[in-house]
């Protein structure tokens, strides 16, 4: 089996106090979500979309991609803050946080986490990622005195990882006035 490592990257939008977020549909989520029923045809199932919106299966995520090139971890990061967020960012901003394994009970994968500062002179674009390779990302931005409300809502999908990345900001970052 072939892992991938991947770059996590918490940006914090200075110019409006906000957190910059994606959001997405992710088959796996919506499959855990529904209940499959089996249909008169043989291996085939069906799920009651009525009873299980599509809306079950959007997560909210950290920007986020995998390493496929052998490129250093921060240069994946940069670009996928452009793709995903639309955001120019120059490399000397985009901070190291830390790496650690992702996946643990199945890929094991390296995670390397970043974070990063924008400001709304450094949008050159829509952000969204790359249709032609399936992406169909949301941008969302939550203001940062409701992020940590926000990352805690049981109701809201969202891995691990962003929830840490989050905590870390208030840690190390935040500035309370």
């Amino acid at each position: 089996m072939e892992v991938h490592g991947s770059v996590a990257i918490v940006i914090l939008n200075k110019s409006r106090n906000v957190m910059v977020f994606v959001k997405q549909f992710r088959p796996a989520i919506y499959i855990c979500e529904a209940e499959l029923v089996q249909t008169e045809e043989k291996d085939t199932c069906r799920i009651d979309t009525q009873k299980y919106p599509g809306s079950n299966g959007i997560t909210y995520e950290l920007c986020a991609g995998i390493i496929d090139k052998d490129v250093d971890p921060v240069v994946i990061a940069q670009g996928e803050i452009l793709e995903e967020c639309g955001y120019k960012v120059p490399i000397e901003q985009i901070e190291k946080i830390t790496s650690y394994r992702s996946g643990v009970g199945v890929s094991g994968s390296r995670q390397h986490l970043f974070y990063a500062e924008v400001t709304d002179d450094m949008k050159v674009g829509q952000g969204g990622g790359v249709q032609a390779e399936g992406e169909m990302i949301d941008v969302v931005e939550i203001p940062v005195d409701k992020c940590m409300d926000f990352v805690m809502d049981e109701e809201i999908n969202r891995p691990v990882g962003m929830m840490f990345a989050i905590m870390w900001f208030f840690e190390n970052k935040y500035k309370r006035t």
